[in-house]
């Protein structure tokens, strides 16, 4: 073709728009040529008879497809006569006659389904239907693909040729009762099956299922009455397993059958039915019985700390409404229950802070394992447990200050600095449950000081470690007595080591050597020692005198006064089978330093000459004489000490080591002294309560009677009563700190 010469370009295609163009070319030379593209000026006609033969041809072949059978034309003469129907305005009609065809022939298919056939057997003709209809819609729509993108598209209002076989399906095959009937009733049989245990055909079941999907009907039809029949069957089964099954085994058959209905579904049915599907079996086998199951089988599961079973519980219940917190209020009972028990059981005391540590941390593990670390359930713990603690009054704080000396006193011996510190972060979680942490504070200062005065303390470290903890805890202010007892032992340390220096210069004979070591202490900071008139040796009067006016001499106007409830002492004896050095009281000593003059003495002469109260010398005699260590033999013989007994030294004694602790009887505390203990903290809190009712009114300078507790209760840490903060008040009227007011009794003014 030359670049310069027009040219006729005509299409022989029947039905083809007439068309002109023209474009432009450019030339080797750059000059511009035109060549112009001339179409039909008419449309071609088409021949008589062309739609009724082009019809004939597209009805024999839906014909043919319908069959199965062999198409005797070929597809792209098919495709080429519905263009060309088309592209005449022969389309609206072309979609009415292929609508009607197909709606005769599935008509006359319907008669399949009139056997009576139901169950199995009728869900696969069903399917077979199904699947030869969808193919034979696929291979129809193929020959009128034109028809559904030109004319179909062109009016929304029609179904495309896929949908219209759909509809005619749905129709004139699942619009009749019998056979919509047996449909649904054999899907559900078939599902009912597979519940029991048996094996289905699977396939059969998500084939049929996506077939009332693509129909539009599944919902309607199938997902209404089977989530009801759900409903149904699990509310049965759930009633009768409950009721003959052990907890444990419940929640294992609930967790299968939800897991079992979730994989069905997933596997056949529509996606959206999951949900529903897992709510209704959630209220039958979970909501409906979780009160029976938490008050049966919680506790139980609890005590015998079944992990699995207990994270089995949680994580049902916490997929039905409210379920965790009915758990919640469950466990915080049982532990309340447990904690009680331990705590009200006086009989258990000495073990009683051992077992709310091995409680909490039994139940501690199972809220992070087993609830996820639920807030809701670590408050219940947390709630639980104070108010179990606090239900009997002082002693719980009494205890934990007890079990802390004990910790204290054995620490290296029986744990690493490590392990000493997690016990003492787990008696601190402890101790922030109780109220009367003044009661603690009195007994733990009294303790702390026996273990500094007579060196119990097995770890500094460990001490000071527990002071912060405490300080971090409650403030300075609760810490403050308990720093000045360690730090008056620093000081004494070096006030000691001036001492020895300064005797050292004196070369005083008699008394060089004996080691003596003074603690002073501070009386504000230490537990009150009443003071105890005993008979010294002249030698050690010296040497007490010795230091009290060395002492003097750098403190002047200051008082010092000795106290011997704790003091201790290491002699050296001499025994027939060696020599021993005794590790023993003040008390003990003064009564074996006898032993030096003479071999045998009587109780009233061991009395008259140490001085020493009847009742203390009684429990030193008996810890010389009646202990596994007897340095001193009684006659006669026993446990008790009476007035008339005869202490003789056992010149005979044995034992393995060389330096031999006795047991000191005046460190074990009697119940006078507790008493004491807990009779001046009560004290201590009268005091608190005057300052804080004195220091709120002369700041408001008038309150109410309300008003004023609600201060009160939020300034006081410990437990207050009402009819303790009103007798204080009286007493505060009575000597003039505050007044009633005349015309309203419920309200007071301070009185400068």
């Amino acid at each position: 073709m030359s670049d310069s010469t027009p040219m006729d370009i005509s299409s022989s295609a029947v039905g083809r728009p007439s068309m002109q163009t023209s474009m432009t070319i450019g030339s080797k030379a750059g000059s511009a040529k035109k060549i112009t593209i001339k179409n039909f000026k008419s449309k071609p006609v088409l021949p008589d008879n062309y739609e009724k033969d082009a019809w004939k041809k597209l009805e024999d072949a839906v014909a043919a497809i319908h069959r199965s059978s062999f198409i005797r034309y070929s597809l792209e003469e098919l495709y080429k006569a519905v263009e060309n129907l088309c592209s005449h305005k022969i389309a609206k009609s072309l979609y009415c006659q292929l609508k009607d065809v197909c709606e005769c022939h599935i008509r006359k298919q319907v008669h399949v389904f009139d056997d009576g056939v139901s169950g199995e057997t009728f869900l696969r003709k069903l399917e077979e239907q199904w699947q030869d209809h969808c193919q034979q819609t696929i291979m129809i729509r193929c020959i009128f693909l034109v028809l559904d993108r030109t004319y179909v598209l062109q009016n929304s209002m029609l179904p495309s040729i896929w949908d219209l076989g759909l509809d005619l399906f749905r129709e004139n095959v699942l619009s009749r009762e019998n056979v919509r009937e047996r449909c649904i009733s054999g899907l559900l049989s078939l599902i009912k099956r597979e519940r029991s245990g048996d094996t289905i055909d699977r396939s059969l079941l998500r084939n049929l299922l996506s077939m009332l999907g693509d129909l539009h009907i599944y919902h309607s039809m199938f997902e209404k009455r089977f989530l009801k029949e759900t409903e149904e069957s699990y509310s049965l089964e759930g009633s009768s397993k409950r009721s003959s099954m052990e907890v444990q085994d419940y929640l294992i058959h609930a967790e299968k059958r939800i897991a079992e209905e979730r994989d069905l579904c997933l596997a056949c049915m529509d996606n959206s039915t999951l949900k529903p599907l897992n709510l209704c079996l959630e209220e039958q086998l979970i909501a409906k019985h979780a009160e029976p199951l938490l008050s049966k089988g919680l506790s139980h599961l609890v005590v015998e700390n079944r992990v699995k079973d207990l994270s089995r519980f949680y994580k049902l219940l916490s997929a039905v409404k409210d379920g965790t917190q009915a758990m919640c209020t469950h466990f915080n009972k049982h532990v309340k229950n447990v904690a009680s028990l331990i705590v009200l059981d006086a009989s258990n005391d000495h073990t009683m802070v051992q077992d709310l540590l091995d409680l909490k941390d039994k139940l501690s593990n199972i809220v992070q394992k087993c609830f996820c670390k639920d807030p809701k359930f670590v408050e219940a713990l947390r709630e639980a447990l104070e108010s179990s603690v606090n239900k009997r009054q002082n002693k719980p704080a009494e205890l934990i200050a007890k079990y802390v000396d004990q910790r204290m006193k054995s620490g290296n011996k029986e744990a690493t600095e490590v392990e000493l510190d997690q016990t003492l972060d787990r008696i601190m979680m402890l101790f922030r449950l109780i109220h009367g942490k003044d009661v603690f504070e009195a007994f733990y200062k009294k303790d702390l000081a026996k273990r500094l005065l007579v060196g119990k303390s097995a770890s500094v470290d460990a001490e000071k470690s527990m002071l912060s903890k405490l300080k971090q805890e409650c403030g300075g202010m609760f810490t403050g007595k308990l720093e000045g007892m360690f730090n008056d032992i620093s000081h004494s340390k070096d006030l000691m080591a001036q001492y020895r220096q300064h005797v050292a210069t004196k070369k005083e004979s008699k008394t060089s050597s004996i080691d003596m070591n003074v603690n002073i202490l501070t009386m504000g900071y230490w537990p009150t020692y009443p003071p105890m008139e005993i008979r010294l040796p002249p030698y050690l009067v010296k040497l007490q005198d010795g230091f009290k006016d060395f002492y003097l001499s750098k403190h002047s106007g200051r008082k010092l006064s000795f106290r011997a409830t704790l003091g201790h002492c290491v002699l050296k004896s001499k025994f027939k089978n060696g020599n021993k050095e005794l590790q023993v009281s003040q008390f003990q000593a003064l009564v074996l330093l006898l032993y030096n003059e003479a071999q045998s003495y009587s109780y009233p002469q061991i009395k008259s000459s140490t001085q020493i109260e009847d009742a203390e010398l009684k429990r030193t005699l008996q810890s010389l004489a009646c202990g596994k260590a007897r340095i001193l033999t009684k006659s006669p013989k026993g446990k008790d000490v009476n007035d008339n007994d005869t202490f003789s030294l056992n010149t005979e004694f044995k034992h393995k080591l060389i330096r031999i602790k006795i047991n000191q009887i005046q460190l074990k505390e009697s119940v006078e002294e507790n008493t004491d203990t807990t009779e001046r903290v009560f004290q201590d809190r009268q005091y608190q309560i005057d300052a804080a009712i004195v220091r709120t009114m002369k700041t408001r300078k008038t309150l109410t009677h309300q008003l004023l507790l609600t201060e009160l209760y939020e300034q006081l840490k410990f437990p207050l009563k009402a009819t303790d903060i009103k007798k204080r008040i009286e007493s505060l009227i009575e000597r003039d700190y505050m007044e009633r007011d005349k015309e309203n009794t419920t309200q007071y003014h301070y009185m400068a």
